[in-house]
């Protein structure tokens, strides 16, 4: 396990990958991406139970991570490059045609460490209940992981997925909810308001956690958390707050930055601020 000075300085390495990542091809993501970077490298180099030299889309004998919110592919490529799912080098090829990192995920490429398309909201968390039941079915003990947008839980499938979850007993999900009060249109609560998500994921049967998503210790906590309360008969979820483009200060906490890819020079100075820890591809 990786200490959180450790799991800290991966995530400034992920951040400046993002953001090279989303320059070079002037299009992607930015601002999810950095605000999920910590729990990202949370996930997959601490809680999450994976084998980066053998994946396979069955996902036997290990924990399985679905990317519901798959516009955010910049942070978990530079995860799953940094795990060692694939080389590091490969990020430079980012949105470029015919590279297996697409804008949005997808298994076309039979990239390692993607198991399905996530490119249409709303769909991640009815995958996630199918393969933690499939894991049921086989006599697996190991977990199934999402991660959603907030706005994504505008669409009405998520509540289906939630109810059927909770009715059936999926015990072995922990579905992560980005709670940053963003969306490509500007603030959730003025596009389309979600009321309380923890009243609402309370009022059909789950487990709700909350942590703060851009404060390390707090991630590593809550995902600890999180596996304690699997196996009793709930769901779990975490609502994690964190700030869409967190690291960059003209990014931060700003809507504008759903989409848009900073210029070359707001490049130098986003980088400015983000410490190189592992050594940039």
């Amino acid at each position: 396990m990786a200490t959180i000075a450790e799991l800290e300085n991966i995530a400034s390495q992920v951040r400046r990958d993002i953001v090279r990542m989303v320059n070079a091809c002037s299009s992607g993501h930015p601002g999810g991406s950095l605000g999920c970077a910590d729990v990202m490298c949370a996930l997959y180099f601490d809680a999450l139970e994976c084998n980066p030299e053998n994946f396979t889309i069955e996902g036997k004998g290990e924990d399985m991570f679905f990317l519901s919110n798959g516009h955010i592919s910049p942070v978990w490529y530079s995860v799953l490059s940094r795990r060692g799912f694939f080389p590091v080098s490969d990020l430079a090829t980012f949105r470029k045609l015919g590279s297996p990192l697409q804008g949005h995920p997808t298994p076309k490429y039979n990239l390692p460490g993607v198991r399905i398309a996530s490119g249409s909201l709303g769909q991640g968390l009815s995958v996630g209940v199918g393969a933690a039941l499939a894991k049921k079915l086989n006599g697996c003990d190991h977990l199934v992981y999402t991660l959603h947008g907030d706005g994504e839980l505008q669409e009405g499938q998520i509540w289906e997925a939630a109810m059927y979850a909770a009715g059936n007993k999926v015990d072995n999900l922990i579905s992560i909810i980005d709670f940053n009060n963003a969306q490509i249109d500007g603030k959730v609560e003025n596009v389309l308001p979600n009321g309380s998500l923890k009243d609402k994921f309370i009022a059909f049967g789950w487990e709700v956690l909350e942590m703060q998503g851009n404060d390390m210790k707090d991630c590593v906590r809550g995902l600890s958390e999180a596996k304690k309360l699997t196996k009793k008969g709930k769901p779990v979820v975490i609502l994690m707050h964190t700030l869409m483009g967190y690291g960059v200060d003209f990014m931060q906490g700003s809507y504008k930055w759903h989409g848009v890819a900073p210029s070359n020079e707001q490049t130098v100075n986003a980088l400015s601020q983000l410490k190189e820890t592992l050594g940039d591809y």
